[in-house]
């Protein structure tokens, strides 16, 4: 089955970039012959994505302008409390396209079309891509030390046991889940059906603890995936090496325009 939809969590603005971002939003900076979400649609468009959904905030009003000269069929859902919020409350803006098969994607992250391929072929309901070879990818990464990743280990029947930041020792990781999920048709079901029950439950209690976030408010989407998997809702890893970056800093993007240019085959 082809997933033909991609959900874009695009509100924050990545101040870590500095200049970089005083006047576009974080997808919108360049990387090497092409900005960030260039690259991540070129990936996504190689394996069948058609349609876009794109969850904005800040200087949306650019972001939109932009995103229609690049992509055919795109949705908009915006995040009106960007600022006070985090990545969890931003992808529930989406909620309602929670309604078919999907991917899910960062928008501060570039990855090959193997990549992309490698999510297409999975037969998972709720898969994560994890990089096996993360380790490499954060030496002299001084602006984002590895403790910051999003890491993972597996359980023994090969299903994920544990993500997020400092969700475990990272000796004990196996890799790093870089920001792409596949969602099939069951899977985003579990996944909105969850976002509901959520939505209802902290509802005037945003202040509170949601798994690994002091605040539910500020939860990030790897709680989303842990909550899941405490609730007994398998969750499989997609293992990739490599071939990716996330983009959080100016030291970063450095070595993303690296990454581009030293692999010209891998981009084409």
């Amino acid at each position: 089955m082809t997933i033909k939809r991609a959900i874009l969590i695009a509100a924050g603005r990545g101040k870590r970039l500095g200049a970089h971002t005083e006047e576009i939003p974080k997808c919108m900076v360049q990387v090497g012959a092409k900005p960030i979400l260039g690259w991540v649609w070129q990936a996504l468009s190689s394996v069948g994505v058609e349609e876009l959904v794109v969850i904005r905030g800040y200087r949306g009003d650019v972001l939109e302008t932009f995103v229609r000269s690049l992509v055919p069929h795109v949705h908009f859902v915006d995040n009106p409390e960007w600022q006070t919020n985090n990545v969890l409350l931003s992808m529930a803006c989406a909620r309602r396209y929670f309604d078919q098969p999907t991917y899910v994607t960062y928008s501060d992250i570039i990855f090959t079309p193997a990549v992309a391929r490698a999510a297409a072929a999975s037969t998972a309901e709720i898969g994560l891509v994890i990089d096996r070879d993360f380790r490499s990818i954060y030496e002299g990464r001084t602006e984002h030390p590895l403790d910051e990743g999003e890491v993972s280990d597996l359980m023994h029947d090969g299903s994920v046991a544990r993500v997020g930041k400092r969700a475990l020792p990272v000796p004990e990781a196996i890799g790093e889940y870089i920001g792409l999920a596949r969602l099939g048709a069951r899977g985003v079901a579990t996944v909105a059906n969850t976002i509901d029950q959520l939505t209802v439950k902290f509802a005037g209690r945003e202040h509170e603890p949601f798994q690994r976030a002091q605040t539910y408010r500020n939860a990030y989407q790897t709680d989303l995936w842990q909550a899941l998997i405490d609730g007994g809702v398998r969750v499989e890893p997609i293992l990739i090496d490599g071939q990716w970056r996330e983009i959080d800093t100016g030291q970063d993007l450095d070595r993303a325009r690296k990454l581009v240019e030293s692999a010209p085959k891998d981009w084409s």
